[in-house]
């Protein structure tokens, strides 16, 4: 559930529609094994169910009230993860959007597919529509071991060598064509036991859909504003939780798992109008410069906007390269 600087007000259709969604994201609503729920005022909801890739409205006309909010996507779409040594999601570790952008974004990218980036605390997921998988199969087959998870079991994922009729280009400049803003907000990236959900549920209840925030008062008087972000994630029991350090401080300090190293991070926005779904390569415009300057970064794709969390001591250069690479549409 990824939160932005819009406000909601008081009970509404709006509110009866976000409890139905943590109650989707809390109870075990959805019957695969990855959730994650946008905000419901971004007037989209996308579902992703990697080992249950059914039509979306086929459970979500019973569990969602009707409301003028809410508007499904029309494609399903199915969470990719990157491992290692042949592992499953429990064990692998996240790796950030920069260390597969040569090998996964960016290829994807070259054969015109559009994706969702998801980082989390515990890993990091591609999501691509199901009607694309034949080409994302195709594309990434000779690079990786392709393998599905079906009713639990996880089998080798068939490669038809289907394409979409895309060429490779031999060389691709991808400038950065949207917008690019740097929130004053300094963020974590951090983790909650879902056994402790039922201490915090007020809490998260109350910074999801009532708080407005509360300015960091170390934060320089940067060009833009501070804004409102929170991304909570569950996926196969794991949580994920980003959040600035103003909203860290609301929490019990023993609830919330954090790096040993305790670093902070800073975001950079992509996007001015809702990007949407069908836009191409936006993720790798990106991670593509940041991967060549060797700066790790967390990506998290919206509706409306992308958001790429870097180190907080990197956040001048990521801000140079980037605009570097976007003067280069000019």
């Amino acid at each position: 559930m990824a939160l932005d600087d819009r406000t909601i007000g008081h009970p509404s259709p709006r509110w009866l529609l976000g409890l139905s969604l943590l109650k989707m994201a809390w109870l075990g609503g959805f019957p695969g094994g990855l959730r994650e729920i946008l905000d419901p005022r971004s007037c989209l909801l996308l579902a992703s169910l990697p080992s249950t890739p059914s039509p979306a409205e086929r459970f979500l006309g019973a569990k969602l009230p009707s409301s003028e909010h809410l508007s499904v996507a029309d494609a399903t779409w199915l969470a990719l993860n990157v491992v290692s040594g042949g592992g499953s999601f429990s064990s692998s570790q996240p790796i950030g959007v920069t260390k597969i952008a040569k090998s996964v974004i960016a290829p994807l990218a070259d054969q015109n597919i559009s994706v969702f980036m998801l980082s989390t605390y515990q890993t990091d997921f591609i999501l691509v529509r199901e009607r694309d998988l034949p080409f994302v199969t195709h594309t990434l087959s000779s690079e990786f071991t392709i393998l599905r998870v079906v009713n639990g079991e996880t089998v080798a994922a068939e490669n038809l060598g289907i394409t979409n009729g895309f060429v490779k280009p031999k060389m691709v400049q991808r400038p950065v064509i949207h917008p690019l803003s740097s929130p004053s907000n300094r963020f974590c990236v951090t983790s909650l036991d879902p056994d402790t959900l039922p201490t915090v549920a007020t809490l998260l209840m109350d910074v999801m859909f009532y708080s407005n925030g509360v300015k960091d008062p170390l934060a320089s008087g940067d060009d833009c504003d501070h804004i409102r972000f929170f991304s909570f994630s569950l996926i196969e029991g794991y949580i994920s939780l980003v959040m600035d350090v103003q909203t860290q401080q609301r929490f019990p300090s023993n609830l919330l798992f954090t790096s040993a190293s305790g670093e902070l991070w800073k975001m950079v926005r992509i996007g001015g109008q809702p990007l949407g779904f069908d836009e191409c390569g936006i993720v790798a415009q990106i991670s593509e410069p940041l991967a060549a300057a060797d700066i790790p970064a967390y990506y998290i794709s919206t509706f409306k906007f992308d958001h790429a969390l870097v180190p907080e001591e990197n956040i001048n250069g990521v801000i140079s390269a980037l605009k570097v690479s976007q003067a280069e549409k000019h």
